[in-house]
């Protein structure tokens, strides 16, 4: 028998696990979408930095330390120099949340579901605190585009994420990923889309970037931003971007179930294979799909995709009742 380990020691290599990926898993979604765009749209710039590109992130993250941290006269200092933290905290919090098996998750809290949900939203005020502290009438426009996109694309996906919930039974994650069976991928597939171009929305990535669209904008609320802050906000995005591609993974594909081994690393990884593909998704999202103009981004939340989200909770209503 091994000896448990004493709390403090757990919770401090917990803790050391969940950074390591969260400073892990990001780069490589960031890496990947190098690859994505340097191989699918001719960039030549991706390929340049080492043997085909391998060395780019280090390349960047070179440029970015390099780079003046700039506060423009106009902002507001501290709100200015927190919101990228504040932007950046809420995913790693959420991380420890997400079970990549059904012994591998940091903190197997109750209700883990709309802790999750709960949490990846406050990020967007980081992003919210970055445009007004700029002291920017661009950046203050993109702000309110980013709070614009929350309040009009969390509820369909609270929506489709309260069906999941509903259909298994419970709150908590793990829960749902010993509940989930092959069929429900089709029981579910309307309320997966929905998340999904939910998600897309609220990371405000291609084509839902209407926030930092620079032909209208600059870069929204990221305009004054330089150096190392900046690259803070690329790694929120990223960061978000694994969150959300984790959630679903859990939510709609099974998380760690497997055809062929779903228990401790064997499990671990059949989730992150999964989170790579949905990952790969956003990717595509934003090198084949043109931006969309902000009132068509506002009619596609409460024109299509709350109807479609209601009529899933009512179908999964139906099917538990049947079921049953």
């Amino acid at each position: 028998m091994v000896p448990e380990l004493p709390l403090v020691i757990e919770v401090a290599l917990k803790a050391v696990v969940v950074l390591a990926a969260f400073l892990v898993l990001p780069l490589g979604l960031g890496q990947l979408e190098h690859k994505f765009m340097g191989h699918m749209q001719g960039r030549l710039g991706p390929m340049e930095a080492g043997p085909h590109g391998i060395l780019q992130l280090v390349a960047d993250g070179i440029k970015f330390a390099q780079k003046e941290d700039v506060t423009p006269a106009a902002a507001d200092r501290p709100v200015f120099r927190l919101a990228p933290a504040v932007a950046l905290l809420p995913y790693l919090v959420a991380l420890a949340a997400v079970p990549f098996s059904a012994t591998w998750v940091a903190a197997d809290v109750p209700a883990s579901l709309l802790f999750v949900l709960a949490v990846t939203s406050v990020g967007v005020i980081g992003t919210l605190m970055a445009g007004w502290g700029s002291g920017n009438k661009y950046s203050l426009l993109g702000g309110m585009r980013v709070g614009a996109q929350l309040v009009s694309y969390e509820l369909p996906m609270v929506l489709a994420a309260a069906s999941v919930a509903m259909a298994a039974g419970t709150l908590s994650l793990t829960g749902v990923v010993e509940a989930w069976s092959w069929w429900w991928f089709f029981w579910q597939l309307p309320g997966a889309l929905v998340f999904l171009t939910a998600s897309v929305a609220e990371l405000a990535r291609t084509p839902f970037d209407a926030p930092v669209a620079d032909a209208e904008l600059v870069f929204g609320p990221l305009t004054e931003y330089t150096g190392l802050r900046f690259a803070f906000f690329l790694l929120a995005e990223y960061a978000g971007m694994v969150v959300m591609a984790l959630l679903f993974t859990v939510l709609f594909l099974g998380g760690w179930r497997g055809p062929w081994g779903d228990v401790g690393a064997v499990g671990a990884l059949w989730t992150l294979l999964k989170a790579t593909a949905v990952g790969a998704l956003f990717l595509w999202f934003r090198v084949a799909w043109p931006r969309v103009r902000e009132d068509q981004l506002q009619r596609i939340a409460w024109l299509v995709l709350l109807p479609v989200a209601l009529l899933q909770l009512a179908l999964t209503g139906v099917g538990i009742v049947v079921v049953s």
